[in-house]
């Protein structure tokens, strides 16, 4: 890994109803607020909303693709939903470093800025 401490990136994605459907087909976890949007109105969400999973899979991913590292270990938070459909902004920073090891913090948040996911990775680069 090259990144300094301090870097950042910055990404956005739109989450689908595709995006939850596809992962809980393959996740087995079906749960209606996730995959129907009839069920997800008449809760106090109002509409379906992104598994905890599949947004710790994004981050992963994003950390593997930006950084060529494996996740040694995470600690996650969903303090706030990930609605099908919003524009969601996921950044990265490098916090510390040490040799191959870094650690990562990883934020989700919406487009008001609530939060949706937050957490620390600590990583091992897999170019050493």
């Amino acid at each position: 890994m090259t990144q300094p401490v301090g870097h950042q990136l910055v990404v956005t994605r739109t989450f689908t109803q595709g995006d939850f459907d596809t992962f809980a087909r393959l996740s087995g976890d079906d749960n209606p607020i996730h995959v129907d949007p009839e069920f997800a109105a008449r809760t106090r969400f109002g509409r379906t909303l992104a598994h905890g999973m599949m947004l710790f899979s994004t981050i992963s991913g994003l950390i593997r693709g930006a950084y060529d590292a494996e996740l040694e270990a995470i600690e996650l938070m969903f303090p706030g939903p990930t609605y099908v459909g919003d524009a969601m902004t996921l950044q990265l920073t490098v916090v510390s470093r040490d040799g191959a090891r870094a650690e990562i913090a990883a934020h989700i948040h919406g487009p008001d800025g609530t939060p949706a996911c937050v957490a620390t990775a600590r990583i091992i680069s897999r170019d050493t």
